[in-house]
């Protein structure tokens, strides 16, 4: 198992390009089975999670030419599905819960799909309740084999209908859509998810010739097509990543550009951070995080504590908050996280709390961050990792802190950040992969 050996107190400067999304890029990549023709994607990021999607799509017969590491074609002419029942499938696509995102466009050109029982992070609950309910009113039938672990759908006839989602998951979203593209007759979305990730993939089955409408709300009609074709996309930049780097500015007292940050993506993400105290430039399509000696938390008009919270798309995504929680631990002030969407993902706090910080864990939900004010500084631990957001957000205390800090479990972190290690030694960080 790999580490990462910290020594904290080093002022990071200078440009970072973000990677390509990686949420975006677990739906576009498995939509390259809509069609035989070819597909070209660019900006995919170098990632784990996306890799082990590449090598999946692979192992059912799907053609790739990888041009570089960020650029590939994908050919779905002959794809063996019977691959999704196999050991070999079951194993893999157990590691990675980007593989449900498969189901949908193998129910809507092949008729039947394999789940089997996902991975992931362990931050709580992650329920599939969304996608099966979605397949089931659009025709499939569905049955688990507790036997083999594997979720069994057979739709020899979907059909569109009309739906209101339970929640407006972004998974559960883009997979009932692209099982809908291909459905006789149409298929509206009510409550649907409605993040740039997914107005993405919507607009790219557009020009693959599905007719999707409603685009950016929550309202999407879809009128089923017989054949889908082939075209190029080019992913975003990956949201949460530029979010970490401004954290990760900030809590160093670096001075950072953000190049090609996708800013009119970015919705209320610079706001929040703005909110913490941190300042920030535009200029152009790049964020300068200048060098500030301290920020400060805001409060609300009335003078009471700030809350930041989670909230489906244009709200905070939660992948931000681990990020949000510990820049706070070195703010002015206090903030109150609230993190309504999954009950683990704050049990991280006891690591920050060992390096030195004043949080308190109210409930699985919530924490109470008393800002340090930078008059006592992080300390470096030993700690690891438990999820990908928690991981990085352990990396920028580390990366602030005195002394020496090792982080463990550092897999969790590659499974979404590129050669992160890399390129904060660019910066000027002292990090080493042990």
């Amino acid at each position: 198992m790999n580490s990462f050996e910290v020594i904290g107190g080093k002022k990071l400067s200078g440009t970072i390009v973000p990677q390509g999304a990686k949420n975006e890029a677990l739906q576009i990549l498995s939509a390259v089975l809509l069609t035989p023709e070819q597909v070209t994607i660019s900006n995919i990021p170098d990632i784990l999670d996306v890799n082990l999607l590449i090598e999946l799509l692979g192992d059912m017969g799907v053609e790739i030419n990888r041009t570089d590491r960020h650029t590939a074609s994908f050919k779905s002419a002959e794809v063996n599905i019977d691959f999704l029942h196999s050991e070999e499938f079951r194993k893999k696509g157990g590691r990675l819960r980007g593989s449900v995102m498969l189901a949908g466009p193998l129910l809507a050109r092949f008729r039947k799909a394999f789940i089997p029982k996902p991975g992931g992070d362990k931050i709580g609950r992650r329920r599939l309740d969304t996608h099966i309910i979605g397949f089931e009113k659009l025709g499939a039938e569905f049955n688990y084999h507790p036997e083999d672990g594997y979720f069994h759908l057979d739709a020899p006839n979907l059909k569109g209908t009309y739906m209101l989602l339970d929640e407006p998951s972004v998974t559960g979203t883009a997979n009932i859509v692209m099982a809908a593209v291909m459905a006789k007759g149409t298929t509206t979305i009510y409550n649907a998810a409605c993040e740039p990730y997914l107005q993405q993939l919507c607009k790219m089955l557009n020009r693959m010739g599905a007719k999707i409408s409603g685009i950016g709300s929550n309202l999407l009609t879809i009128e089923g097509v017989d054949y889908l074709g082939g075209t190029e996309h080019r992913m975003l930049p990956d949201m949460i990543e530029v979010g970490s780097f401004i954290g990760m500015a900030a809590m160093t007292q670096g001075n950072i550009r953000i190049q090609g940050a996708g800013i009119e993506h970015l919705g209320i993400i610079p706001d929040k951070f703005r909110q913490l105290g941190i300042q920030m430039q535009f200029e152009g399509d790049d964020i300068i995080i200048p060098e500030q000696e301290t920020y400060e938390i805001q409060t609300f008009l009335d003078g009471s504590v700030l809350t930041i919270s989670d909230h489906p798309w244009p709200g905070f995504t939660p992948d931000l908050l681990s990020i949000v929680l510990v820049v706070a631990t070195q703010a002015k002030g206090s903030v109150l996280i609230h993190q309504k969407m999954f009950e683990s993902r704050l049990f991280f706090v006891d690591k920050l709390i060992d390096m030195g910080a004043q949080i308190i864990l109210c409930d699985p939900h919530r924490a109470a961050v008393i800002g340090l004010g930078r008059e006592q500084k992080l300390r470096g631990i030993t700690m690891s990792s438990p999820d990908i957001r928690a991981g990085v957000s352990l990396l920028i205390a580390a990366l602030s802190a005195e002394g020496k800090s090792v982080i463990q479990n550092i897999e969790q972190i590659d499974r979404g950040y590129q050669n992160i290690d890399q390129r904060l030694v660019a910066l000027g960080a002292d990090i080493k992969r042990i």
